[in-house]
């Protein structure tokens, strides 16, 4: 069986070092904040040319500690609505209702999969006060257009990066100066620890303080605290993990780009859609997404062909069990690629081979 994503291979050359990682930690004897958090915290900055990096305890909590910091800055405020994709996943969704403010779903575009700028005024009303992008799949969103539409409507933008660490856009020191980016490294993605953990990167000196404060307890100095915080620190044990990681973040994309360049090129079957891409670096292939008309068939046809993949996402927000107030609500374009979404194998440890024989199979099917 070719795995979907093989973490146990993808973290194999790490090994030796994960393990002198933590005898170092052990015998520092410092478990919380302490100097591999606070290493990481600089180096990922400087990666993504930002002038902070906040290390949370997960993708989550760095997207609701960036909302509760904006509302400390009165910057927004309980009941806000706050523009977000349709079609994201439920992290994005849950982080807005966390803080207290309004999800208002906006439609993506079809052949991107991230959310539409030419649908979004629409949806603008008075309570309108934010924007959430979503980089889906680890494609950078059309920031260009968003970032007119914040501008022209005096709204505070938030990114979810979840899924595009080291998208290109995401590493200049010009883009989105007046925005705030969380990250999650969860296992499986393009950088990943072997647990939970998150960050959020900004240039916004008033926010990163608060943020500073707000993951721990809304505590500066211990046990004197300015705000109802949350106890959400990036462990630094993960940190420690993450520090060897992260210098291999680029080469590790650019395999997951030469995968996808074989992937549009050889597969060629019309009953599957591939996905968008510019051949910029703007993308950097979390994910591998088709689409076809009869997903069950084709994911079970690669199933009796020895290739795993999942399904990102089965059910769209909107038609959740936990959302009723939402069910009856129609979003045809966010329910077709729901309905249609497979993801390839896409991992920087695919061989050739592997590849060669997906794309064998698949233009077969």
């Amino acid at each position: 069986m070719i795995p979907f994503l093989d973490l146990k291979k993808i973290n194999e050359p790490y090994e030796t070092a994960f393990q002198q990682k933590l005898k170092l930690v052990l015998e520092n004897g410092w478990y919380i904040l302490g100097k591999e958090v606070e290493t990481f915290e600089k180096a990922f900055a400087e990666y993504c040319q930002s002038k902070y990096c906040i290390g949370v305890g997960n993708g989550l909590d760095a997207l609701v500690l960036i909302f509760k910091g904006y509302i400390e800055l009165g910057k927004l405020k309980k009941g806000d609505e706050v523009i977000v994709p349709a079609n994201t996943y439920i992290a994005s969704i849950l982080a807005i209702l966390q803080a207290d403010l309004v999800p208002v779903l906006v439609e993506p575009r079809l052949e991107t999969y991230n959310l539409n700028p030419d649908l979004i005024q629409e949806k603008i009303t008075p309570k309108t006060k934010a924007i959430l992008a979503v980089h889906l799949y680890g494609q950078v969103a059309e920031m260009e257009k968003i970032n007119e539409i914040v501008e022209q409507n005096n709204l505070v933008l938030v990114e979810d990066a979840a899924q595009s660490h080291g998208a290109e856009i995401l590493k200049s020191k010009n883009n989105n100066l007046k925005s705030a980016i969380a990250y999650s490294f969860y296992p499986g993605k393009n950088l990943g620890c072997l647990g939970d953990g998150g960050a959020i990167t900004t240039n916004d000196s008033e926010l990163a303080k608060v943020l500073f404060s707000l993951r721990n307890y809304g505590s500066e100095k211990k046990y004197y605290n300015e705000y109802i915080g949350l106890n959400s620190r990036l462990d630094e044990l993960q940190a420690g993990f993450l520090n060897l990681k992260l210098p291999h973040l680029d080469s590790d994309n650019e395999k997951r780009r030469t995968v996808a360049k074989r992937y549009l090129a050889g597969i060629k079957n019309k009953k599957i859609a591939l996905p968008f891409w510019d051949f910029s670096n703007n993308h950097v292939f979390h994910l591998f997404v088709v689409r076809t008309e009869n997903r069950n068939d084709l994911q079970e046809y690669l199933t009796q062909n020895n290739i795993q993949t999942v399904i990102h996402y089965p059910i769209p927000p909107h038609q959740q069990k936990s959302f009723p107030e939402w069910n009856n609500l129609s979003f045809p374009i966010t329910e077709k690629i729901h309905n249609e979404v497979l993801s390839l194998p896409m991992s920087p440890v695919l061989t050739e081979v592997e590849v060669d024989f997906i794309i064998e199979i698949l233009n077969q099917y």
